[in-house]
C-alpha cells in the first residue's frame, strides 16, 4: 500500500492579487450573510427558515418545490429539511401537498404568511445584495486587460 505525501504534489503559489481577490470575496460574502441573519432575526425567522421560503418561491418555472429539491438548494440532509418544513408548517409559513403528477413527491408551497414574511425580508436584502453583486462586477472589470 503506497502513501502519497502531499508535499510531493506542490500546488502553484498564488499571486498576492489572488489572495486579495479571495479575501475581498469572503469579506463581502460574510458581510452579506451577517446582515441577512440580522434581517431574519428582526422578523422572527431563522436564516434557514428564510432560505427555505426563498427557495420555494424562487424555484424555476413553478410556485412550489419538492423536499428533495429543497434539500439540494439548502445543501442539507433530507431528514433535516423535513424537520425544518415541520417547524415552518407550525408557524403557518408553508404547506405540504401531495404531488400533482407523482403522489410520491411532496410539494412544499408558501402560505400567505410565508409569502408576506419572505417579501418583507427579501426586499430588505436588496441594497446589500447590490453591493455584493458589485464585488463580482469589479472583479470582472479588473481582470479585463
Amino acid at each position: 500500500m503506497s502513501r502519497t505525501d502531499s508535499s510531493t504534489h506542490k500546488q502553484p503559489l498564488l499571486e498576492k492579487a489572488e489572495y486579495e481577490r479571495i479575501s475581498r470575496f469572503r469579506y463581502r460574502l460574510r458581510r452579506f450573510l451577517r446582515i441577512s441573519e440580522k434581517l431574519c432575526k428582526d422578523q422572527g425567522l431563522t436564516p434557514l427558515q428564510y432560505q427555505l421560503l426563498l427557495h420555494v418561491k424562487g424555484f424555476p418555472d413553478r410556485d412550489w418545490a419538492s423536499i428533495g429539491e429543497l434539500a439540494e438548494r439548502l445543501q442539507a440532509q433530507h431528514n433535516g429539511v423535513v424537520a425544518l418544513i415541520d417547524r415552518c408548517e407550525k408557524l403557518n409559513l408553508v404547506a405540504r401537498n401531495p404531488g400533482r403528477h407523482d403522489r410520491r413527491v411532496v410539494e412544499v408551497h408558501l402560505r400567505p404568511k410565508g409569502e408576506e414574511m419572505l417579501a418583507r425580508i427579501a426586499t430588505q436584502h436588496q441594497d446589500e445584495l447590490q453591493l455584493f453583486l458589485g464585488t463580482f462586477a469589479q472583479a470582472e472589470d479588473a481582470s479585463i486587460p
